[in-house]
C-alpha cells in the first residue's frame, strides 16, 4: 500500500507509456487486419485506411467503448488472494501491458497477424501464476479461447464461402454482370449497415445505458440498414462501364461497383473494432490509475475515463500508420489474391461472425475472423488460391501468442516488483 502511495506518479507515468506502447501495437496489428482486406483489395490506398481509422476507431472506442472496463479481463484469474496486497495487481497490469505490446511488436515486425485480446489474456495469466499460483487461473475459461482458435476462423470462413458463392451466382455468372452488380450491389450495403449496426447494439450501447431488446435491436439495425443501402444505392448508380478494362479483365466494371461499397464495411469495421477491442489495450492502464487514485483498493471495474480513451485512440492512430503495412499486406494479398469483391465478403463474413460470437458469449478474436474469412474467399476458388505456407505461419503464431505473453509478463512482473518492492 505504501509502496502505491509513494510511487504513485511514476506509476501512472509508466501506465500512460506501456498503455501507449501496448495501443500502438494494435493500431500496427489488430486494426491493420480490419484494414488489410479494404486495402488489399485495392478498394482504398493506405492513407485512405489511416484516415478511416482515425476518425472511425475513436469514434467507436468514444462512443461505444464504454466508460467502465473490467479490471480483470474476462474473468481469467480470480482477485481474492491479491485484495490485500494491491501492489501485486499493479505490477501485474504494468507486465501485462508491457508483455503484450512487446509481443504485439515482435508479432508486426514479422508481419504475423495474432489477436491483442490474446495477447493481453495471455499475459494476465502468466502475471497471475507468477504472483499467486496456478490455482488462481480459471482455466475452463482458457480452454474455451483455445477453442475460439477453431471455431472463430473456421465460422468467418464459412460464411465468406457462402457469401462468395451468392456473388457468383446473382452477379458474375449473368449475361449481364454489370447491371446485375448495380441491382444487387445496395442490398449487399444494406447488409453491411444492418449487421454493423447490430454489432454495436448488441456489443457497444450496453455502456450507454441503451438495453434493447432482440426484437427493437433488429428493428432499429433495418432502419440504419436501409438508410446506408440508400445511400449506396447513389453511389453504385454514378460507377460507369469501364470497357477499356474489361477488356483485360472480364469482371473489371462489376470490381468498380464493390469499391464504394468497400468504404461502408471498412468505416463499419473500424468503429465496431473500436468500440470492442480499445478496452483490450487501456483496460490494464486503467487498472493501474484507479489502483492509484484510491490508495489501492482492488475493484472488479475500474472507470475508463475519456483521456484514457484519447490515448489509445491515439497509440491505435500512430501503430496503424506508421507499421501496419505489414500485417495489411499478410492479410490483403500474401493469403489469397483479393479484388474489391473478395475483400467485401470477407470483411462482411467477419462482421457477421462478430454478431453471432456477441449474443453466444464466445470469447472470440477479431482478428481470427478475418484471417477466416479471408481464406474463405480464396477457398471458393479452390485450395491452390491459398498460399499455405503464411496460412501456417498465423496458425503457429496465433498458438504461441498466449504462452509468450504468460512468459514475457512473469519476466516483467518480477523485474518491477524487485525494482519497487526490493
Amino acid at each position: 500500500m505504501d509502496i502505491i502511495q509513494q510511487n504513485g506518479t511514476i506509476f501512472i507515468t509508466l501506465a500512460v507509456i506501456f498503455g501507449l506502447y501496448m495501443t500502438w501495437g494494435i493500431g500496427a496489428n489488430d486494426v491493420a487486419n480490419v484494414m488489410g482486406t479494404s486495402v488489399g483489395s485495392g478498394a482504398i490506398t493506405v492513407k485512405t485506411a489511416i484516415i478511416i481509422a482515425a476518425v472511425f476507431e475513436f469514434a467507436g472506442a468514444a462512443l461505444a467503448g464504454g466508460h467502465v472496463t473490467q479490471t480483470i479481463r474476462k474473468g481469467i484469474i480470480d482477485p481474492a488472494p491479491i485484495t490485500n496486497n494491491p501492489e501485486i495487481l499493479l505490477f501485474g497490469m504494468l507486465a501485462a501491458l508491457l508483455a503484450a505490446a512487446v509481443w504485439l511488436m515482435i508479432a508486426s515486425t514479422r508481419g504475423w497477424p495474432v489477436s491483442t485480446t490474446h495477447s493481453i489474456v495471455g499475459a494476465v495469466v502468466g502475471f497471475a501464476i507468477a504472483a499467486i499460483g496456478l490455482e488462481a487461473v480459471n482455466w475452463v475459461k482458457i480452454s474455451q479461447i483455445v477453442a475460439s482458435w477453431i471455431v472463430s476462423p473456421l465460422l468467418g470462413g464459412a460464411i465468406s464461402f457462402v457469401l462468395m458463392l451468392s456473388i457468383r451466382k446473382l452477379i458474375l455468372n449473368t449475361p449481364n454482370p454489370f447491371a446485375s452488380a448495380k441491382r444487387w450491389g445496395p442490398v449487399y450495403v444494406f447488409l453491411v449497415g444492418f449487421i454493423i449496426s447490430l454489432v454495436t447494439i448488441f456489443k457497444g450501447l450496453k455502456h450507454l445505458k441503451i438495453d434493447l431488446s432482440v426484437p427493437a435491436s433488429f428493428a432499429v439495425a433495418a432502419v440504419i440498414g436501409v438508410a446506408i443501402g440508400f445511400i449506396g444505392y447513389i453511389l453504385i448508380q454514378r460507377t460507369k462501364v469501364d470497357e477499356e478494362a474489361d477488356k483485360d479483365f472480364h469482371y473489371a466494371s462489376v470490381e468498380k461497383v464493390f469499391i464504394p461499397m468497400m468504404l461502408f464495411t471498412a468505416c463499419a469495421m473500424a468503429f465496431a473494432h473500436g468500440s470492442n477491442d480499445v478496452a483490450n489495450g487501456v483496460g490494464p492502464m486503467a487498472a493501474v490509475v484507479g489502483l492509484v487514485q484510491t490508495g489501492g483498493e482492488v475493484a472488479q471495474k475500474s472507470e475508463l475515463p475519456l483521456w484514457i480513451l484519447a490515448v489509445g485512440g491515439f497509440g491505435i492512430v500512430v501503430g496503424l500508420a506508421t507499421y501496419g503495412y505489414k500485417v495489411m499486406r499478410t492479410i490483403g494479398s500474401k493469403i489469397t489474391e483479393l479484388t474489391p469483391t473478395r475483400g467485401f465478403c470477407a470483411t462482411m463474413a467477419a462482421a457477421t461472425t462478430v454478431v453471432l460470437a456477441s449474443r453466444t458469449g464466445m470469447p472470440v478474436s477479431t482478428t481470427h475472423i478475418a484471417v477466416g474469412g479471408v481464406i474463405g474467399v480464396g477457398m471458393a476458388r479452390g485450395i491452390g488460391a491459398l498460399d499455405l505456407r503464411v496460412i501456417g505461419g498465423i496458425i503457429m503464431s496465433w498458438i504461441i501468442t498466449l504462452p509468450i505473453g504468460g512468459v514475457l509478463a512473469a519476466l516483467f512482473y518480477f523485474t518491477l516488483r524487485g525494482m519497487f518492492a526490493g
